[in-house]
This record gives structure tokens, C-alpha cells and sequence, in this order.
């Protein structure tokens, strides 16, 4: 489907997730100055990953492809998907079009599949979250910490801290700008 269609698709906990369209515009800037930001703070053999492959979790059947994958250059040798549990941090920048991915599935799907550090990055709102400390509940596994930050403020992600100022915000206009 990836050849045929348009966007990207991921498989989420009940089912397929299609984004229609690809990223672009402000949300491929601030995932590039996320990127260049953890990069110079990381030591050389961590990097800030934008690329395919996805990461995937066979036994619990869930797919995705974070926005950036923190991730040891060592853990990302070999073919097919990663190993989720290899990611140190998985970095969402929210989309116009379907926040809920975001802020909803990808809160559940993460912890279930072990990545241990979930950011998110909202240019809609110019706010965020890191969460940390994966537990179990009787719905499954969640993240027990949450530490919301506002752009402009400095964020840790794992063992790092970036700044976020300057990062974009979604203009309030009715067109997809991301």
C-alpha cells in the first residue's frame, strides 16, 4: 500500500493508521531542529534517526514510524523493522490533521511496546510532554511520569536537554500547514 497510496500508514493497536499526507513544511522543520539539537548533545554512537525502517513490535502487532528515533548506531544494523525496545526515545511532532495519533495511540502503543521515553512536540499549542517510567495497569502497560514543557523552555529527553525555543507554531489558518 506504501507504493500505491498517498501519506504513510502505521499499525496501531486497533488496526491501520493512515495519514493522508506525508509531513511537511513546520512540521518538517521542527523535526529537523529537534533532530540537530539532540544530535549536538548526544555522544557520537547515539543518533537522532528520520528515516525508515519503522519500528515494530510483531507479538503485540503494532507498526510505527516515530518522527525521530533515538537510537544507538549499533541497535540500527541489520534488516527490517527496529527493535522497539532498542529505541532510547521515540519523538512525535503533533499534525494538524490527526492529533489523536499523538496524544492518544501513540501513548498507549509505546509503553506497550516498550520504547522507554515518548516525546511530544505540539506546534498547534506550542506545548509538549516527555513521558518516562513504563508500569503496568490493569489496561496495559503506561507511562507512570509525565513532564510537560512549554516551547521557549528547555526539555530532557533521556539523558539530554535541548532547548525549544524557536521552534514553529501552526498558524491559525484552515489550510494543512505542518
Amino acid at each position: 500500500m506504501d507504493d500505491a497510496l498517498p501519506g504513510r500508514f502505521e499499525i496501531a493497536g486497533e488496526g491501520l493508521v493512515h495519514d493522508l499526507r506525508d509531513p511537511g513544511g513546520l512540521h518538517a522543520l521542527t523535526t529537523v531542529r529537534i533532530r540537530k539539537r539532540l544530535e549536538k548533545a548526544m555522544p557520537q554512537e547515539i543518533v537522532a534517526h528520520t528515516g525508515v525502517p519503522d519500528v515494530e513490535d510483531e507479538s503485540e502487532g503494532i507498526m510505527r514510524r516515530p518522527d525521530i528515533m533515538v537510537i544507538a548506531e549499533a541497535d540500527m544494523e541489520g534488516e527490517g523493522s527496529f527493535d522497539p525496545r532498542t529505541l532510547v526515545a521515540a519523538v512525535e511532532i503533533v499534525s494538524r490533521s490527526n492529533p489523536d495519533n499523538d496524544w492518544v495511540t501513540k501513548m498507549r502503543d509505546y509503553p506497550l511496546i516498550g520504547v522507554p521515553v515518548y516525546a511530544i512536540f505540539d506546534p498547534r499549542t506550542g506545548t509538549g510532554a516527555v513521558l518516562t517510567d513504563i508500569h503496568p495497569t490493569p489496561e496495559g502497560p503506561r507511562y507512570a511520569t509525565r513532564k510537560d514543557f512549554a516551547y521557549g523552555e528547555d526539555v530532557t529527553i533521556g539523558d539530554w536537554t535541548i532547548s525549544t525555543e524557536g521552534l514553529p507554531r501552526y498558524e491559525e489558518r484552515g489550510d494543512e500547514q505542518r
